[in-house]
């Protein structure tokens, strides 16, 4: 269950992104980019759902700190919701994850 939690907290922060108006997602921009970058250095292009789960579990406080360091005098880049976007626009690469959903139908914590 910690696994669709996870996500739909991602698909939220996409939409969040998406209705942001176009001076601010201009500013939000670089924050995606270097928050997907770093979860790449992190988690390599070869990872799983859960591993992108685990990691998201472990504590965000590193993006955020990016983000500040990134846009410090733009405070409405630090938004959480951004970051989470930026998991869900990685999740898209994870090797069991493909068209929106899983790829392995056998996953327990999906029910």
């Amino acid at each position: 269950m910690r696994t669709t939690l996870a996500i739909e907290q991602w698909r939220a922060g996409d939409r969040f992104v998406e209705r942001l108006d176009e001076p601010t997602l201009r500013r939000v921009q670089p924050v995606l980019e270097a928050t997907y970058a770093e979860l790449r250095r992190r988690l390599g292009s070869a990872f799983t759902v859960d591993e992108l789960v685990e990691l998201y579990e472990a504590g965000g406080g590193w993006a955020l700190d990016l983000a500040s360091r990134l846009a410090p005098e733009h405070p409405e880049t630090w938004d959480a919701r951004i970051v989470d976007a930026a998991f869900h626009q990685y999740l898209r690469q994870a090797q069991d994850w493909g068209g929106g959903r899983f790829l392995a139908l056998d996953r327990g914590d999906e029910d």
